[in-house]
Formats: C-alpha cells, sequence, structure tokens
C-alpha cells in the first residue's frame, strides 16, 4: 500500500485500534476497522481481511491481537510470529454491521493499489458504502490516477461521499448530485433518492432532477434492450420454426416430432463434445462447426425414414399424421432417455462464443449475437436452395401442382422424402445453436414445438419470408410483454393474440399457395 505517502507517520500508529479489537464488541469492532482504513498503516489491509476471513484473534487479558496462519500464530502490527501465543484467543467476531465496516474498509485500502481492477472495484465499494473517512485517500488516488474511466470512478465515488456528507457546503452537494448522475444506473438512482428528509432543499431538488434524468435514459436503453433482446428470441423461434416451415407451411405435413429433431440435433452436439473432449480437446473450438453437418445428415435421416416409412401413407391426412408424429415424437423420446439418460448433458460454449458485449447500458452475450446470425445465415441459405437450385424448383413444383410434376418426370415420391428430410435437417442444425443457450435433454424440443407451429401459422402457412417477419415480431411482443405481464401470462396473451388474428387472415400475415391450401 502507498498510504504512508499519502498520510503522516504519526498516523500510522495503529495500537489504539488493536485495543479496541480486544474489547469484543461489534461497535467496538467496526469503530477499530474504520481506523485501521484510515491509518496509513502497511499492515492495515492485512488486518481487515484477517477479521473478514475469520483468522484474526484477541486475547483480552494480554491485549494481543494476532492472526492464525495455518499452524503458527503471527503478530497482526508486524507480521512476526509469536512463539508462545497466549492460551486465550479467540477469534473477533463479525456481523452485519461489522461486515459492512470491512467493505467499506476494504475500498478505500485498494484505492492505491497497482492493480487497475481493484481500483475499479474499490471505487464501486466506496461509493456504495459512502465512508467518509475515505475522502482523503480518494483525492490523493484522483491526483495519481492515470487510467480515465478509472479517475471517472473515482471522481463519482468522491460525490457520493460528498452528497451524502451532512456538514458539506449546498454548492458542494448539488455539484457532487451532478457528478453522481453520470454513473447513469440504478444504484445512483438509489443514492439520489435515498437523501436524509433533513437534507436541504436545494441539495434534495438537484438529487430528484438528476435521478429522473437517469430513469429516463435507464428506460430508453431498457426499450433498446427489450428490442434486442426480443429479436435474440426471435432468432431461436426462427431456428427451431425454419424446418417446419418446410414440412408444415410447404408440405402440409403436421409432424409433431419436430421438436424431437431439434433435440436429436443437440445430443449429436453434445457426443461430438464427449469424442473431442477425449481424443482431440485442441479442436474444442472447431466442435460446433464439426457437429453442424453432423447433426444436419443425423436428423435429416431419421426425417427421411419417417417419410419413407410412416408419413408417405398419410398425405392429405392432417389428423392421421399428427397422430402418427405424435407417436414417433414420444419414441424419439424415449430412445434418447435410454441411450443417454434423463439428465440434462452439459454442451461447452467455445471460446468465441464465451463472454458479452457492452453497449451503453445493455450488455449482450456473445453466444446471443452468434445465435442471430447463424440464423440468418441458414434463412438465407434455405432461400437459396429452394429459389437458385434444381432440387429447390423440383420441390415448389410438387407442392404447387403435385399431378403435372409427376407428369414432367419429376420423381414426387423422392422429392417427398428429400423435401422432408431437408425440413428435418434444419431442425437438427437448430438444435446445435439451441445447445448453447438451453439445457440439452429428452425434453428439449417440447419447449419449442408449440411456438415453432405458432410462428409459421402467423407468418403465412408455406412462405419462409412470413416466418422470418413471424418470430421476429413474436420475439419481440413476448420480450415487451413480459417485463409488464410476466412470462406465462405474456405468452397466454400472445397465443391469444393469434388466435384473433388469423380469424381475420387464415392464411397469416403473408399469404402463399401450396399443397395445404389447395386442399
Amino acid at each position: 500500500m502507498l498510504f504512508g505517502a499519502v498520510l503522516p507517520a504519526a498516523a500510522q500508529d495503529i495500537s489504539a485500534a488493536l485495543v479496541k479489537l480486544t474489547a469484543d464488541g461489534y461497535a467496538d469492532t467496526a469503530e477499530a476497522i474504520g481506523d485501521l482504513a484510515t491509518s496509513g498503516h502497511p499492515r492495515a489491509a492485512v488486518i481487515v481481511q484477517a477479521i473478514a476471513d475469520k483468522t484474526l484473534e484477541f486475547d483480552a487479558a494480554t491485549k494481543t491481537v494476532a492472526i492464525r496462519d495455518g499452524g503458527k500464530v503471527v503478530d497482526a502490527a508486524t507480521g512476526d510470529a509469536i512463539a508462545a501465543p497466549p492460551a486465550g484467543l479467540s477469534p473477533v467476531r463479525v456481523n452485519n454491521r461489522v461486515r459492512s465496516a470491512i467493505s467499506a474498509a476494504m475500498g478505500a485500502l485498494t484505492l492505491m493499489s497497482p492493480d487497475p481492477a481493484k481500483r475499479r472495484d474499490a471505487a464501486d465499494a466506496v461509493f456504495k458504502s459512502r465512508d467518509q473517512g475515505a475522502l482523503a485517500t480518494l483525492d490523493a488516488a484522483i491526483a495519481k490516477e492515470k487510467d480515465g474511466a478509472i479517475r471517472e470512478a473515482l471522481r463519482v465515488a468522491r460525490a457520493a461521499v460528498i452528497l451524502t456528507k451532512a456538514d458539506a457546503s449546498e454548492t458542494d452537494r448539488v455539484e457532487a448530485a451532478s457528478i453522481v448522475r453520470e454513473r447513469g444506473d440504478q444504484d445512483a438512482v438509489s443514492l439520489l433518492r435515498s437523501l436524509p428528509s433533513d437534507t436541504p432543499k436545494r441539495v434534495q431538488d438537484a438529487a430528484q432532477t438528476a435521478a429522473k434524468a437517469i430513469e429516463t435514459t435507464l428506460a430508453l436503453w431498457g426499450g433498446v434492450q427489450n428490442a434486442l433482446y426480443g429479436l435474440s428470441l426471435g432468432s431461436v423461434l426462427l431456428l427451431a420454426a425454419i424446418g417446419l416451415a418446410i414440412t408444415f407451411g410447404v408440405m402440409g405435413i403436421i409432424n409433431m416430432a419436430h421438436g424431437e429433431l431439434v433435440m436429436l440435433g443437440a445430443y449429436t452436439t453434445f457426443v461430438v463434445q464427449e469424442v473431442i473432449r477425449s481424443h482431440a480437446p485442441a479442436l474444442f473450438d472447431w466442435s460446433l462447426a464439426l457437429a453442424l453437418p453432423l447433426a444436419f445428415l443425423v436428423s435429416g435421416l431419421v426425417g427421411v425414414l419417417i417419410e419413407r416409412t410412416v408419413i408417405r401413407w398419410l398425405y392429405g391426412r392432417p389428423l392421421e399424421t399428427l397422430l402418427a408424429t405424435w407417436g414417433i415424437s414420444l419414441i424419439l423420446q424415449q430412445a434418447v432417455r435410454t441411450l443417454f439418460g434423463a439428465n440434462n448433458r452439459e454442451v461447452g460454449a467455445p471460446s468465441w462464443m464465451s463472454g458479452s458485449l457492452d453497449l451503453g447500458a445493455l450488455t449482450l452475450t456473445t453466444g446471443r449475437m452468434w445465435i442471430m446470425v447463424f440464423a440468418l445465415i441458414v434463412f438465407l441459405g434455405l432461400m437459396l436452395i429452394l429459389k437458385k437450385t434444381a432440387a429447390g424448383l423440383q420441390m415448389r413444383a410438387v407442392t404447387q401442382n403435385r399431378a403435372m410434376a409427376s407428369a414432367m418426370g419429376i420423381k414426387t415420391p423422392w422429392v417427398d422424402a428429400l423435401t422432408f428430410g431437408l425440413g428435418c435437417g434444419i431442425a437438427g442444425i437448430a438444435g446445435v445453436a439451441l445447445s448453447q443457450i438451453d439445457n440439452v435433454s429428452p425434453n428439449l424440443g417440447q419447449g419449442y414445438i408449440i411456438d415453432s407451429f405458432m410462428v409459421v401459422v402467423f407468418g403465412g402457412v408455406g412462405n419462409l419470408w412470413g416466418t422470418l417477419v413471424g418470430a421476429l415480431t413474436l420475439g419481440v411482443v413476448n420480450k415487451f410483454l413480459e417485463p409488464v405481464a410476466g412470462a406465462v401470462l405474456g405468452k397466454i396473451l400472445v397465443l391469444v393474440f393469434i388466435i384473433l388474428f388469423i380469424q381475420k387472415r387464415p392464411r397469416g400475415l403473408f399469404a402463399l399457395k401450396g399443397r395445404a391450401v389447395e386442399a
């Protein structure tokens, strides 16, 4: 510590503070901690930390204060080992008042630390404690601080102390309120709103004005945050629903096993990561890239198998398709439980998907941002397949006029299988992304099947652009409703809205002619 350069040498005598610690009273202990924080003694931080760790002990009879360090006992003031410690040593007791004093003292004691992170944390601690004993140290720390962001944090911490200092001048306290406003978070609002009732009116008015300005700014950031979180949720819904947009929207098949195909993609990711952990740990950051094609193949092949063995006999019979695929979903769930167990499985995040990005008052996780980008890539890729490839042309031809497509030589049964397999394969890709934000368990798909159907119906059956708009719209609406109505009621309100909406527009936002419509 550099307190020797801040306070005079005479101020470094901590004997009186150590005597207070032997009184074994909470008030005396809290007062002693405050004295230590302002003493400038090089052992002050060690002693306060020992109180927090419950390793500081005292003997009231001999006025000995010592720190128990493993198997040895050292003198608290000097750090020298005590060869024959008193038999009556007992720990200094701690309660909430003492803990608050410790927090405030450690904040003051680390303001001059060579570690920038500790100085920033110390500034935050002083801001919250408003310890008036830290003012001298704050002034010295501000004068020496080279980092602009930390200097600003120190200024705000000092302003918080001045604002709550009853004997400070009104002018200084008004100026302090404007500085606290610069912090701009909820902690600053709480401070500005919690001034005592006997605070001068001029100071109260300045604090209330600053608090209102912060609340207005936070409300605007909150709206932006809800919109971005809504787009993030919408991208998740898009990934879950885009495969269903093909199997249900384009082919007219009510596939209740769609969620389980998403689940298979998530478990494929789990298997890939387990193999990498066991045989090639250095490739872990590539695990999702390796899992994507495998998840597409696994879910796609299972989809083709389902279509060739079950669905092909049920075209034009939606109720029987619903019941059959519901049964298949139960079979897939039980198969996964048998192979992997019923417990959640851990799927790790690569380093490039870890962390977060701070934008003003917003904090966006990197994983969510990558999923938004990934959802858009999958959407555009699927559009290219359907619009620019021969396979996509055949899919659209069979969908729009099955008899004419067959007469033109298109093998409609295999087009059906490949189309269903494509939709299921995309569901598997969605499972890879969802494994990063949800629990990988046999019930993973159940949480997305209803939302997926709502997105497809709301956007317009058979229209991929409608699926995109529907997913993003429902995601944003959900996030704006949740703070007001709660998560469950918000989802119910969205469902009611969709029911009322399809009464007016049965074919959704963007209607498209397809097999289901012709039927």
